[in-house]
C-alpha cells in the first residue's frame, strides 16, 4: 500500500520520530514522509510512534491507499529528496 505520514510534535520529541519514520518510508518535507509499505510495516511504524509521542499533546495522521494510480502529486517549489515511486 502507498502511505503518506505528517506530523505536528513537541520539538523535544521530533528527531526521535522523524529518525524512525525514515526507517519506512522517503522523507519529501520537514514533517511529510510518503512511500510504499506493507500492512505488517505499517502497524510495526505505528506501533513505534504510539511508543514516542505525547498521545495528549501530539498528533500524526496517516493516509493510506491501496492503489497509487489514484494520487496525483504536484511539487510548487524546490523539492527536498527524489522519490522514483511517486506516480
Amino acid at each position: 500500500m502507498y502511505v503518506i505520514i505528517t506530523y505536528d510534535i513537541g520539538v523535544e520529541r521530533i528527531d526521535a520520530v522523524r529518525i524512525t519514520i525514515k526507517q519506512y518510508l522517503n522523507w519529501v518535507q520537514n514533517s511529510v514522509f510518503e512511500g510504499q509499505m506493507s500492512v505488517s510495516d505499517l502497524a510495526e511504524l505505528k506501533s513505534k510512534i504510539n511508543g514516542l509521542i505525547d498521545i495528549a499533546k501530539d498528533s500524526v495522521l496517516v493516509f493510506t491507499v491501496n492503489n497509487p494510480k489514484w494520487l496525483e502529486k504536484n511539487v510548487i517549489g524546490a523539492s527536498r529528496s527524489s522519490t522514483d515511486n511517486i506516480i
